[in-house]
């Protein structure tokens, strides 16, 4: 079965602030009805606080439903919402997969699922290390974000890899996804896609 993992984007949205973030919590809502199996809240300019409440109203919203919301590197916003996890970044210098276990422990919450970006096969093997739920290998097919560098695509040869690499943990395609080359990524080994711009249509 094929899981599929939404990133938010508000800046998508058109209004003011208010009217971003009312429409990313219908979105969530929408997903949640889909049976989108992940969100990641993805809107790092937002300072801990508005991260937290709009963390809370999308925590509300999809309440009932399979669908499980992660927080973008903030470990601490997830364990303030009870947000059910955090995506990490492979980056040196980032916390570990170990790092936020060793949090939520001390905070005696459950243990979070946790998802980790990697770019490269070398970022895998490091990544697995720390036994993530799962990773997200990108960018697949090139990366295009506003604000952000342009990546070129890994390709599927790298996405196949990765899933080698990474077995048992599973691995989601993530950049520049469509419907058409889903199949694709799924056939390289992929358990699932992720996206920004894919899920809103």
């Amino acid at each position: 079965m094929m899981h599929r993992y939404a990133i938010t984007s508000r800046a998508l949205f058109s209004g003011d602030e208010s009217e971003k973030q009312a429409a990313l919590i219908t979105q969530c809502a929408r997903w949640s009805r889909e049976g989108t199996d992940f969100i990641q809240l993805r809107e790092k300019d937002l300072p801990a606080a508005a991260q937290s409440q709009l963390a809370r109203d999308i925590l509300q919203t999809i309440a009932g439903s399979k669908t499980k919301l992660l927080i973008n590197t903030r470990a601490d916003v997830a364990l303030a919402t009870a947000a059910h996890g955090v995506h990490l970044t492979a980056a040196p210098g980032e916390l570990t997969p170990t790092q936020v276990r060793q949090l939520y422990a001390t905070a005696n919450a459950p243990e979070p699922i946790i998802t980790i970006s990697c770019h490269t096969i070398e970022e895998v093997r490091r990544a697995i290390q720390h036994k993530p739920s799962a990773i997200l290998f990108a960018p697949v097919f090139g990366k295009k974000i506003a604000g952000e560098a342009d990546l070129p695509a890994a390709g599927l040869d790298k996405l196949r890899e990765a899933c080698i690499a990474a077995a048992p943990i599973p691995v989601y395609a993530l950049g520049g996804i469509t419907h058409e080359n889903t199949p694709s990524c799924m056939k390289a080994g992929a358990a699932g896609i992720a996206a920004i711009r894919l899920f809103l249509g």
